[in-house]
C-alpha cells in the first residue's frame, strides 16, 4: 500500500513537470545509443550534432537543437538528478512554456556569445585553428540558466545566500580557468538572472523557514 502509494507521488511529480521529464526521457534514448557506438564512431557522431563554429556555420538550427539531446561522457544519471532538482523545480514554478523560454534562451545565447569568444580567440591567434571542430555539445547552458532564474523562487533574505553559491561555482572556474565552455555557463546563469520579467505573477516565492517550521508542525 505505501509502495503504491509513493508511486503515486512519484508520477504526479513527473506529470506535473513532462517538459523536463520528457526531455529526460530522450536523454537517456541516446545516452544508451552512445554507448553502443564505438569510440571512434561516437565522437564524429558527436561532432556533426556539435555547436561548434564549423557546425553553427553550416547548419545553425539544426546543430542548436541536436546538441541539446546528447550528453558528452554518457552519465545520464548525475543529470536525472539535477533535472529534477533545477528543471522540473523551475517548470512546476514558471509553467511549461515560460521554463522553456528561460532553456532556449540560455542554450542558445551562451552557445553563440561562447563560440563568438572563441573565434575571436582563434582570429587572433591565441586558440588554434582546429578549435573550429571543438567538441560542444550538451544540456549544461539551459540547466545554468533555470539554476539562475531560480534565485526568484526563494524569498529574501534566504535568496541571496543562494545567489553567492551560483554566482561562486560558475564564476570560479571562469576567472581561473577562462575556457570558451566556462564563458558559456557564466553567460547562461546572467541570462537567467536577466529573465526576471517571466517570473512575475508565478506566485510567492519559497521561504524555507516556513518550510522548516510546517514540518515541525
Amino acid at each position: 500500500m505505501r509502495i503504491t502509494r509513493g508511486l503515486h507521488r512519484v508520477w504526479a511529480y513527473v506529470r506535473s513537470a513532462p517538459g523536463t521529464y520528457v526531455w529526460l526521457g530522450i536523454l537517456f534514448v541516446t545516452t544508451v545509443a552512445v554507448h553502443h557506438m564505438s569510440p571512434e564512431f561516437e565522437q564524429e557522431f558527436l561532432r556533426q550534432r556539435s555547436t561548434n563554429i564549423h557546425e553553427l556555420s553550416n547548419n545553425p538550427v539544426r546543430v542548436l537543437f541536436a546538441s541539446a539531446m546528447w550528453m558528452d561522457g554518457g552519465r545520464w544519471l548525475p543529470y536525472a538528478v539535477l533535472y529534477t532538482v533545477f528543471h522540473a523545480q523551475a517548470e512546476r514554478w514558471l509553467g511549461t512554456a515560460r521554463w522553456l523560454m528561460v532553456c532556449v534562451a540560455a542554450h542558445v545565447l551562451a552557445t553563440l556569445i561562447s563560440e563568438g569568444a572563441l573565434l575571436e580567440a582563434i582570429r587572433r591567434g591565441v586558440a588554434p585553428q582546429s578549435a573550429v571542430n571543438t567538441l560542444d555539445i550538451g544540456v549544461s547552458y539551459a540547466l545554468a540558466g533555470v539554476v539562475g532564474v531560480l534565485v526568484y523562487r526563494i524569498a529574501v533574505p534566504w535568496r541571496y545566500p543562494y545567489l553567492v553559491v551560483v554566482l561562486a561555482v560558475y564564476g570560479v572556474p571562469l576567472a581561473t580557468g577562462r575556457t570558451f565552455t566556462d564563458l558559456g555557463h557564466f553567460t547562461s546563469v546572467v541570462i537567467g538572472l536577466a529573465c526576471y520579467p517571466l517570473v512575475r505573477g508565478c506566485g510567492k516565492a519559497w521561504n524555507p523557514k516556513e518550510t522548516v517550521a510546517a514540518l515541525r508542525g
